[in-house]
């Protein structure tokens, strides 16, 4: 019975800790249309990239950002936002969406932020193209 006890309650608190690793956080809503717009551009391919093995995308309605389980730097007021989190705390943010060039520049300042090898791979890449 103790034991049983234990075990509760460590799921418990262990569903109540934010999670540790780096993660891209999509705040969005219904009828964005700056979202539907990435979603075309950037979405449908964003699982494909080093990026998304760094930083795995989680899609989160704005009014959710209060379980997000994750320490932001301020609250998000605006969609699409993109919080770039590393051990659970915003790192960076990019708000709002204008083009993927755009998109893909600021994200990938941010990557180098979490592991700096990150530039060193993105210029080899690209010197292969």
């Amino acid at each position: 019975m103790i034991k049983i006890a234990l075990f509760a309650a460590t799921v418990n608190i262990a569903a109540a800790l934010p999670a540790l690793a780096s993660e891209l956080i999509m705040f969005e809503q219904a009828g964005c249309t700056h979202c539907q717009r990435w979603d075309r551009e950037v979405g449908s391919l964003y699982e494909k990239t080093t990026e998304a093995h760094m930083l795995p995308l989680r899609r989160l309605h704005i009014r959710e950002q209060s379980q997000a389980g994750i320490t932001l730097a301020a609250p998000v007021r605006f969609t699409p936002t993109f919080v770039i989190i590393d051990n659970g705390k915003e790192i960076g943010r990019i708000t709002g969406y204008i083009n993927d060039d755009a998109f893909w520049g600021l994200l990938g300042t941010y990557a180098t932020k979490i592991a700096p090898e990150f530039q060193r791979s993105k210029l080899e890449r690209s010197s292969r193209i």
